[in-house]
């Protein structure tokens, strides 16, 4: 990807991805090219067997404001099922992409994610945030709701209440606010932020992979199954990450540990 193209990826040597919304200019304010390749980016890093963690950020001084204001006055000239079609078709594919990766996503939001941008962070698996960045669910301002599953992920992170609250009025929550009612995991101070997420995203790549992947699905897919379902379901996941060569050599170095310390 040339230094021009709307989302830059890397892939480190400690196995992090590094996909970054790449219209510092717009305030990674996303068109329909920026959303078809951040979808092939996501698609790519899931299908590398190099990547063991995704981190997502923007250039500049923003995460993500939103959809672009053109690319909306184009959608807006569209019929009914055009505009359902865009949607369906192209920024719904973050999301989808996003519910079968079995790779964990960290968004590192750098600054302003507004709109459809504050949900593409919330689609993300873990979020750390600058102190100074901020959070809106700014539709209800220009007359519309979220489109692209911000009510499907906001109420399961901080609440019905919380998350209609915030709906409904459109206010900016501050980075102290995100993290008390849990939108985001941690604040940290904005020069720390890419280093803080980095040594988060080390942290779970060396981990043994099968076993992050497998709490993925389990936490995920519980939310839509009964109790028992899910227990028959990680009975078998448990039955298989027994047999891995991590899980082996886990136990092996924990009896050796224990040999030790009671010499």
């Amino acid at each position: 990807m040339s230094a021009e193209s709307p989302i830059l990826f890397t892939i480190d040597a400690d196995g992090i991805g590094t996909l970054t919304l790449n219209r510092p200019g717009q305030l990674n304010a996303f068109d329909l090219p920026m959303i078809d390749a951040w979808r092939a980016a996501l698609e790519s890093a899931e299908a590398d067997d190099r990547v063991r963690v995704i981190v997502v950020t923007g250039a500049g001084r923003a995460f993500c404001a939103g959809g672009d204001f053109d690319e909306m006055a184009k959608f807006s000239e569209l019929d009914s099922l055009g505009r359902k079609n865009f949607l369906y078709r192209h920024v719904h594919r973050i999301a989808l992409t996003l519910e079968r990766m079995e790779k964990p996503v960290i968004a590192a939001i750098n600054g302003a994610a507004r709109g459809a941008g504050c949900d593409m962070a919330l689609m993300c698996d873990l979020r750390v945030m600058a102190s100074s960045a901020t959070l809106a669910e700014s539709y209800i301002d220009i007359g519309l709701m979220a489109g692209d599953a911000g009510a499907w992920f906001l109420p399961r992170l901080i609440g019905t209440a919380r998350a209609l609250e915030l709906f409904w009025t459109g206010r900016t929550v501050d980075a102290q606010e995100a993290e008390r009612i849990g939108m985001v995991n941690r604040v940290v101070p904005d020069e720390e932020l890419m280093a803080t997420t980095y040594a988060l995203a080390r942290t779970i790549a060396a981990k043994p992979q099968q076993a992050v992947r497998f709490f993925r699905r389990a936490v995920y897919q519980s939310q839509t199954m009964a109790l028992a379902t899910h227990l028959d379901m990680v009975s078998s996941h448990m039955a298989v990450l027994e047999d891995t060569p991590e899980h082996r050599d886990g136990i092996a170095a924990f009896r050796s540990r224990m040999r030790g310390a009671k010499k």
